[in-house]
């Protein structure tokens, strides 16, 4: 066993106590089964010595309609026992599926630079459909099969002691092999596993940059490094498949074994006179039964080889935690005051030879880079308006990601109405925020699920309330179906997804709003609308406004300039704007309508 026994039992335990009812109906029918299963070759077993001693008609035909009936009630039996493993299994794994995927929300961003969207995909889809059968009927099967030898070793036993010597030997024999070969193809699903996550990772990467690929003639060198993916991944799949066809091999030789034992032992006890022929038909029927259970225990270990590689990435990413601490202190309603104090920060980036393996990235030590932020210094009262401008690259958007908790500062500290990002708990952190940028995430679904993040218990009256608010009652009334109408992304401008994000913002009800460029790619006439709905926005609200051109900015408090990470400018808006000396009336001065040149 490649991992330790204790994340197979954790695992079982986790998923399945939730259905003990179900999982219990399961091993019951099983075992029911099993008894049905070993009581057919003794009807024929008493039916073949009834004809020797020449019974009568109606005693064979009473033997013969019990023989029918145990066949069709083993095979109800199957047939529900399956069912119910699927229904197990489904259940198991979507479990599985929503813990993944809530553990992956809660992780820094740090993490999301060393994996594609691809490769977690692949984790949460790919590895856990791996498990199905795994959840689904692996430890029943198993002990149901191991019952079912145990069994047939018991009943051969009973018959001739000499048998049931021979039986348990070879039966420990097989089951020695099997798990010897099982052992041998387990490293081989892993990096199978693994080969399949890069593949994925690069396909989302190519997928979701398909727009840049083709616009820059890349489409070749594209499709070189998809073929050298599959290249690399073949020989690791040929080894796979073949550890796993081996155990097949095994097994089918094995039984091979067993029948040439049976038919050598059963012939000869029965030449001696010390079987009846219908004995002889019982060890032979039990041979061939022993090939089932043998042939399960072969398909739950070739499973469990693939289950292996996927329990141990899955427990590595359960396993993976965030560099951020979670705080306990809360924010209180209103707006907030924001407060950096000498704040430093630099992004760190995992090696790129580590991104492919989610083992190799957690254990790899980051490469620092140069300061995105350098001793940054302010102060926003609350209710303030804050615009902040500078070239790309400046660190604007970084500010966001500090305020948001994505990263800590490696100096100094962020606060909120005093109080230490550090300190407060990200849920109250982040539901006192709110942001609107450029880009605007949009879900296929309806307007109202895309305003409530499919929240249903928001009323409909609430939302008509926010938009007429936000002096979009005229936009709504132009949509064809109001809040039910279809909203994706390819159906909306962008000045409409803006003004979805806006109220948004307004349930979400922040003590400080962020604007990232927010009104960087609209129209004039949009953008008079967004301005609007802004303004009522903004009111009672902390605000800061990331921006390229001067115009955006015109009706701030206050003004924050960065240059290369430090702070070139700040102070009011209008102290700024009647001082000839400082960098922001020059601008203002100079006519530029954009920072950036």
């Amino acid at each position: 066993m490649t991992i330790p026994l204790r994340h197979y039992w954790l695992l079982l335990h986790t998923y399945l106590a939730p259905q003990r009812r179900a999982v219990l109906l399961m091993a019951l029918l099983l075992l029911a089964g099993i008894a049905l299963q070993l009581a057919a070759p003794q009807v024929v077993r008493a039916f073949i010595d009834a004809v020797q001693r020449g019974a009568a008609t109606n005693v064979l035909m009473r033997m013969a309609l019990l023989f029918l009936g145990v066949t069709f009630a083993q095979q109800g039996l199957k047939v529900l026992a399956h069912y119910w493993s699927e229904r197990v299994a489904w259940d198991a794994t979507n479990a599985l599926r929503v813990d993944l995927a809530a553990h992956l929300l809660r992780l820094d961003l740090s993490f999301y630079t060393a994996h594609t969207p691809g490769e977690l995909i692949e984790r949460v889809d790919g590895d856990v459909r791996e498990l199905a059968a795994f959840f689904s009927s692996f430890a029943v099967q198993l002990v149901s099969s191991a019952l079912l030898l145990a069994g047939v070793v018991v009943a051969v036993w009973l018959v001739d002691l000499r048998l049931g010597v021979a039986f348990a030997l070879f039966t420990l024999l097989a089951l020695a092999v099997l798990s010897r070969v099982w052992q041998k193809g387990t490293p081989h699903w892993q990096a199978d596993r693994e080969r399949s996550a890069r593949f994925y990772g690069y396909l989302g990467e190519v997928l979701t940059a398909i727009e840049d690929i083709r616009t820059s003639a890349a489409v070749p060198y594209v499709m070189q490094r998809f073929f050298a993916q599959l290249q690399a991944w073949l020989p690791v799949r040929l080894w796979a498949g073949f550890w796993g066809q081996s155990v097949m091999t095994a097994a089918i030789l094995l039984f091979a074994v067993g029948d040439a034992l049976a038919y050598g032992l059963g012939g000869s006890l029965y030449w001696t006179g010390a079987i009846s022929l219908g004995t002889v038909y019982l060890i032979v029927a039990y041979t061939v039964m022993l090939a089932a259970p043998i042939e399960e225990i072969r398909y739950q270990l070739q499973n469990l080889q693939q289950a292996d590689a996927s329990i141990a990435r899955i427990r590595t990413l359960l396993d993976t935690h965030s560099a951020l601490v979670d705080g306990a202190a809360t924010l209180p309603p209103g707006p907030l005051a924001v407060t950096f104090t000498n704040v430093s920060f630099h992004y760190e980036l995992i090696p790129q030879s580590s991104v492919s393996s989610l083992q190799s990235s957690v254990s790899q030590s980051p490469v620092s880079q140069s300061p995105t932020l350098d001793a940054i210094s302010f102060h926003l009262a609350p209710g303030r308006t804050l615009g902040i401008l500078g070239r790309t690259g400046s660190g604007k958007t970084t500010l966001t990601r500090l305020l948001f908790r994505f990263y800590d500062p490696q100096v100094g500290s962020v606060q909120l109405n005093g109080v230490d990002l550090r300190q407060i708990k990200l849920d109250a952190l982040r539901r006192r925020i709110g942001l609107v940028t450029q880009e605007v995430q949009l879900f296929e679904a309806s307007l109202r699920d895309n305003l409530t993040f499919f929240d249903a218990t928001v009323a409909d009256a609430t939302l008509l309330q926010v938009l007429g608010e936000l002096g979009l009652t005229g936009w709504l009334a132009r949509l064809p179906q109001g809040l039910d109408t279809p909203i994706a992304a390819a159906t909306l401008s962008g000045g409409e997804a803006q003004l979805i994000a806006l109220a948004r913002l307004f349930l979400k009800d922040p003590g400080l709003v962020i604007l990232d460029e927010a009104s960087s790619r609209l129209d004039p006439a949009t953008e008079a609308l967004l301005d609007q709905a802004l303004q009522r926005l903004l009111a009672g609200r902390t605000a800061m406004i990331i921006a390229h051109r001067l115009a955006t900015v015109a009706q701030v408090d206050e003004i924050l300039i960065l240059e290369e990470g430090q702070v070139r400018e700040q102070g009011a808006q209008s102290a700024l704007a009647a001082d000839p000396c400082s960098y922001y009336a020059k601008l203002r001065q100079t006519g530029l309508q954009m920072v950036i040149v």
